[in-house]
């Protein structure tokens, strides 16, 4: 799938192998989890290609690679995947996190420069989002390291992390209108095919 801008099933395996000798930690398990969330919720969407969506679920979060960092991660993804030729994916690693196409709702802090930062604005002003991007920002919200959880309970795990702003709530509101666009499509509820989200959810 390389010249469909991702790398196929196998390398991008590898890929997040490698990435975790680099900087081993919970968001490995986290894009795994995300990573089969796509890929269940695209088996019950004729429109999506499951392997692809398996693939962008793997490695969303590429960009942290190259280290601890907080929204760095997606410039270091966007630049690693546009130079291996993964152009697909190198707009995923920016787009998975922007449901509303706002640089300001955002969790954590800017660690870039102002060049990298006015980068992702003119990204987000020109980008076009399809079906992937938006499942993206689904599977992102409910994949936690120890796996699926109700997208309350990840959302208030972030914002315990990252505290939040006045663009919070409409990046959740969007969050939840994309939930409802995948349920439409499946014809069935998110959480119904997602396996242990009470479990998890509420640690039983």
């Amino acid at each position: 799938m390389g010249n469909k801008g991702i790398p196929g099933i196998d390398e991008a395996k590898k890929i997040l192998k490698k990435a975790e000798q680099m900087n081993p930690g919970p968001w490995i398990s986290h894009s795994i989890y995300a990573a089969d969330a796509a890929k269940l919720i695209s088996d019950n969407c004729q429109e999506l290609d499951s392997e692809k969506a398996y693939i962008l679920g793997l490695l969303h979060d590429i960009g942290r690679r190259a280290g601890i960092t907080n929204m760095r991660h997606i410039i270091d993804g966007y630049t690693y995947s546009i130079n291996e030729g993964y152009y697909l994916l190198a707009k995923i690693c920016i787009t998975h996190s922007f449901p509303t196409k706002n640089i300001k709702e955002a969790f954590g802090k800017w660690d870039c420069n102002q060049e990298e930062y006015n980068f992702v604005i003119n990204y987000l002003n020109t980008v076009k989002y399809d079906d992937y991007d938006k499942l993206m920002q689904l599977c992102d919200t409910v994949a936690l390291p120890n796996g699926f959880v109700l997208m309350e309970k990840r959302m208030v795990e972030v914002a315990l992390r990252h505290g939040t702003h006045e663009y919070t709530a409409p990046k959740w509101e969007a969050t939840f209108e994309i939930k409802q666009y995948f349920e439409r499509l499946m014809g069935k509820s998110l959480y119904s095919i997602l396996p242990k989200v009470i479990e998890n959810t509420f640690e039983i």
